[in-house]
């Protein structure tokens, strides 16, 4: 009995393990949609997504946040544990995260943009750099959690619609 129990939690670890695979599968994320670096020069990663967005037809989605961000680790965990999530996102939009910390704020980056309300925050721009939607991840959650639901909602709603780039 205690054998087969250790073989269904073995099995249960592998199954979360391969959907996380699954999750990354096939994509091939540059270093600036994979994690916040207060090294990195937002202006230059900006610069790149948007070419990236123009090129592959897809939008830039601007996350604010930062490592010492409780809810910016819920988010990325979200995203690795819901790969339908995970892989609408990254087939429709370029991510850039932007850190913002006590060792590097990127003020000048940041002065540019509408004002954030929390973080992690988020602002979607088209691939010619228009800026279309400034948006508080507390909507993306429902009783204290990311949803799955609405992410999708959202992705699906601010998208490059008909195959378009927005202007």
């Amino acid at each position: 009995m205690k054998f087969s129990f250790l073989i269904l939690v073995l099995l249960s670890g592998a199954l979360i393990l391969s959907q996380d695979a699954v999750a990354k599968e096939n994509i091939n994320l540059p270093a600036y949609s994979t994690r916040y670096d207060d090294q990195r020069d937002p202006f230059k990663d900006a610069l790149d997504a948007i070419k990236l967005a123009l090129e592959s037809q897809r939008n830039v989605l601007i996350e604010i946040g930062g490592n010492w961000c409780t809810w910016c680790h819920k988010m990325d965990a979200f995203l690795e544990q819901n790969p339908d999530v995970y892989q609408a996102l990254h087939a429709n939009f370029v991510v850039l995260k932007i850190n913002v910390s006590d060792s590097n704020e990127n003020e000048k980056f940041m002065q540019v943009l509408p004002p954030v309300l929390g973080y992690p925050h988020m602002y979607v721009s088209t691939a010619q750099g228009k800026m279309i939607l400034s948006k508080d991840t507390a909507e993306l959650q429902e009783n204290g959690r990311y949803s799955a639901e609405r992410w999708l909602e959202f992705i699906n709603k601010w998208q490059p619609q008909n195959g378009q780039l927005g202007s």
